[in-house]
């Protein structure tokens, strides 16, 4: 063994690389983007990793699909995604719940509670129960290395995917991890099942469907009998905690072992360990990051009588945001457990586009160029720019999810709504704006739509995107846009004038109109600029 500093998110990563994965997929997100980006610098040395592919996906979907493709012709295959790329992938998760896999696959999930950078703070366990697949939920980096590895295992034994939930703080904290031995494996080590088991028409759905329920005793005692999840009993007063919750509990308890603990790492939930709590305590706080998944099933519908269960459903917890030691120590009836106080009068920071972002010179354009309109209607979609709707600009009046500004001003426009203008960067209009756009483009609608072209995923990190460049303009005259109203505009304050004039231009026309404000994100641009002196000197 070994040890190695790791964040949560490369814990996971080194435990699918250590139990002998073929490869790894995913779209960039926060809090998830650095499980895959370990993994793709660790398959890059080939002689260290060798076998290993390691390519960003179009979306998530894509990304759960080519994971599933991988596995069911024997390779063990990684795939990760922020909590909203769930809804992306919905469709092939719960479908690959039926079909079921061949060589083991794992499926990471990195949950947002209290919306660092994201739209909501969903709670993905809801996805896994939704599936009726199992669920792995670490507490620390440590375990999400084990879980991780254990997960493929589960997987191959049970024959479907496995899904592991992680949070922010989890994934962006680091610890010391051991690491044990790389396993090798190859397709001739996994079963080979019958292909008809993975074509879900009605007869084969039918009977998937019904292996899949029957399945569930097995899991339930699969997870009683985990190491992950472990009972301690002690006074008649309970805390039935799930995952990284269970530090909080730890810290909050400071050493005072004086009650009865559950912590849960795995679902189906252990429902024999749960009673043996339950019948034990006279009262039993429900600690986890999320939505009260467990407290609501340990409360049902009237609750247990005779038992106090309490948490974020009784305002014992908070219901929103993150979780915290203090958090905890209220609801226990003990002394905070953070010293000095609360940092309430330092001046607020709110995110800018960062200084010589070509978005600024798009927004400023655009919001000249629909100044002389009375009730112009601006939407946009999800990336740096989205922060077009703070001041100066105030270009963004809604904004969704990934993709959705195009078709939001589709809708807008076949309300008769006029200036209707969208914004949407390159990546996101790769991830899932091409098929708004086709829709607009055969209706010829009268919209305008502004891809900002700064070629990459400047948000997550600076990952290359699908569509840039000419290739962008490839894929739009594909696409059935009018090459006359396909317009490149370098987003510059030399430029601006001209830039206003020419999307009044496409604006004031009555149909659809591409205006592409194309410059390279001032990041990327530095980060290439270097790269090719270091060449040069090389």
């Amino acid at each position: 063994m070994s040890a190695e500093l790791l964040l949560g998110d490369e814990a996971v990563a080194r435990g699918a690389i250590d139990e002998g994965i073929g490869g790894a997929f995913s779209y960039p997100g926060t809090p998830a983007t650095e499980i895959f980006e370990y993994i793709r610098s660790r398959a890059a040395n080939r002689a260290e990793r060798p076998g290993i592919s390691a390519i960003w996906s179009t979306n998530e979907k894509t990304a759960y699909e080519e994971a599933l493709g991988m596995s069911y012709v024997g390779k063990r295959a990684l795939v990760s995604m922020k909590h909203v790329g769930l809804n992306v992938a919905a469709d092939p998760f719960m479908n690959s719940a039926l079909t079921g896999v061949n060589a083991g696959m794992v499926v990471v999930i990195a949950d947002d509670p209290g919306m660092h950078s994201s739209q909501n703070e969903q709670d993905s366990r809801f996805y896994g129960d939704f599936a009726k697949l199992p669920m792995y939920e670490p507490a620390n980096q440590q375990e999400a290395y084990e879980m991780t590895r254990e997960a493929f295992q589960t997987s191959e034994a049970i024959g479907l995917p496995v899904m592991m939930r992680l949070v922010t703080r989890l994934c962006h904290s680091r610890a010391n991890v051991e690491t044990r031995e790389l396993i090798t494996r190859s397709a001739a080590d996994v079963r080979r099942p019958n292909p008809n088991d993975w074509t879900l028409v009605p007869v084969n759905a039918r009977r998937k469907f019904q292996q899949l329920v029957d399945l569930q005793p097995e899991l339930v005692e699969r997870s009683q009998r985990s190491s992950f999840n472990k009972l301690t009993l002690g006074s008649s007063r309970g805390v039935l905690c799930a995952g990284l919750a269970y530090n909080y509990v730890r810290e909050a308890l400071n050493g005072n072992a004086d009650v009865s603990l559950l912590h849960v790492g795995l679902y189906p939930l252990p429902v024999t360990l749960i009673r043996e709590l339950v019948n034990h305590c006279d009262e039993i706080l429900v600690v986890e990051e999320g939505y009260p998944f467990i407290e609501r099933r340990l409360q049902g519908l009237l609750g247990i009588p005779g038992k106090a269960i309490r948490g974020k459903l009784t305002g014992d917890l908070p219901s929103t945001g993150e979780l915290s030691p203090d958090a905890l120590a209220q609801a226990l009836g003990r002394p905070r457990t953070q010293s000095g106080l609360p940092l309430t009068d330092l001046a607020a920071r709110p995110p800018q586009l960062c200084r010589g972002c070509p978005h600024s010179d798009s927004f400023r354009a655009l919001v000249e160029a629909t100044s002389i309109y009375e009730d112009p209607v601006l939407f946009s979609d999800i990336g740096c720019y989205t922060l077009g709707v703070l001041p100066p600009f105030r270009a963004v009046h809604a904004c969704l999810d990934m993709g959705a500004s195009i078709s939001m001003a589709l809708g807008a426009s076949r309300a008769g709504k006029h200036p209707v203008v969208c914004t949407i960067g390159d990546g996101t209009f790769a991830h899932s704006g091409m098929t708004g756009l086709i829709s607009a483009a055969r209706q010829n609608a009268n919209m305008t739509v502004l891809i900002l072209d700064n070629a990459t995923v400047a948000m997550t990190g600076g990952q290359l995107t699908m569509t840039s460049g000419e290739q962008l303009l490839d894929v739009l005259r594909g696409l059935g846009v009018d090459p006359e109203h396909t317009i490149v505009l370098n987003p510059v304050a030399k430029a601006h004038k001209d830039n206003v004039e020419a999307i009044r231009r496409e604006i004031a026309y009555p149909g659809l109109s591409v205006v592409i404000p194309q410059r390279a994100c001032i990041h990327s641009a530095r980060r290439e600029k270097l790269a090719a002196k270091l060449q040069a000197a090389s």
